[in-house]
């Protein structure tokens, strides 16, 4: 055996997902007929370029997906790029509680009978080209037959598991000063603190190793020149907790407050070494550990307190 092949890593899925999430991508919603005819689709971020000749694209789709047999049994499918103000389309492609994805939405059949929803910043007819299973996935590549332009307007670009736009107007609020200190302590006491009570029962050793980690980075990069590392081993520890927390739905939200916190850290609070607080970080730790809720959720409030205090 060769001494590459006696390490492989084992790829824990979470943070595999997570990991993928550090690219951005677009957005877009892939469209075919089933075989009754009505228009199905579906919000996808898989979504690629494969070559120029000929014109050749992809998408990938799960296996467990109810459209899967739609797509299958369809010859061709349309790829609808999404702007910025289209992420509502978003939302409800994805939505596995709206049966009819297409009621009250615009749209019209393109010149391969494909369904090309209105207004999106392009939109590619395909015939079916070849299709290839992939794990828990299947890939669609298409060969385009038509294509067409729309407006101009700015892309959805997904990244971290929220919509970019999302990030570039908390940024815009942070810097304008109009999100509060009390209230972003508030958020951050309300949101990590039932994180951390989730993490107490669910995270893994690995998982509470990983907050540790980032805490020895914080602590590590202390001068004024380390600024930018200490701001990013401070968002890892709070995506840390996001990730041991199990919670798909509060780890998103945690997404949007690590953006608030980065700006923060970067352009408004005061950013010199706090080597007062590193028990309090330790704490937070050893709470965990110890699957103590109450003591983790105190160390962090101590410590948000402790920053604003000398703030």
């Amino acid at each position: 055996m060769s001494h590459a092949a006696s390490h492989i890593e084992v790829i824990e899925p979470r943070l595999f997902r997570q990991l993928l999430g550090c690219f951005p991508t677009g957005v877009a919603i892939i469209t075919t007929n089933a075989a009754d005819g009505k228009p199905v689709g579906l919000t996808c971020n898989s979504f690629s370029s494969v070559s120029l000749e000929p014109p050749l694209v992809l998408f990938s789709l799960r296996k467990a997906s109810s459209l899967l047999r739609s797509f299958v049994e369809a010859d061709a499918f349309a790829i609808n790029i999404l702007s910025q103000s289209q992420d509502g389309l978003s939302g409800r492609f994805a939505s596995s509680k709206i049966a009819d994805k297409f009621e009250g939405v615009a749209w019209r059949a393109g010149p391969m009978g494909t369904p090309l929803i209105d207004d999106c910043l392009a939109s590619f007819e395909c015939r079916v080209h070849a299709r290839h299973e992939a794990g828990d996935h299947e890939i669609f590549i298409g060969e385009v037959r038509h294509m067409a332009g729309g407006p101009a307007d700015p892309a959805l670009v997904f990244y971290k598991g929220a919509y970019r736009m999302l990030a570039e107007s908390l940024r815009k609020l942070v810097l304008d000063g109009q999100l509060n200190t009390t209230d972003i302590d508030e958020a951050y006491r309300t949101l990590y603190g039932t994180l951390l009570r989730l993490a107490c029962d669910r995270a893994t050793e690995a998982e509470v190793e990983a907050i540790e980690s980032a805490v020895d980075e914080i602590e590590q990069h202390q001068g004024v020149e380390a600024l930018a590392q200490r701001i990013e081993a401070t968002a890892r520890f709070f995506s840390s907790i996001a990730m041991a927390g199990h919670n798909e739905a509060l780890r998103l939200m945690a997404n949007t407050m690590t953006a608030v916190l980065r700006e923060r850290m970067t352009h408004v609070i005061p950013a010199h070494p706090r080597p007062d607080v590193f028990p309090l970080r330790r704490q937070v730790v050893q709470c965990l550990r110890a699957r103590d809720g109450d003591g983790a959720v105190g160390a962090l409030d101590a410590l948000i307190t402790a920053l604003r205090k000398a703030g």
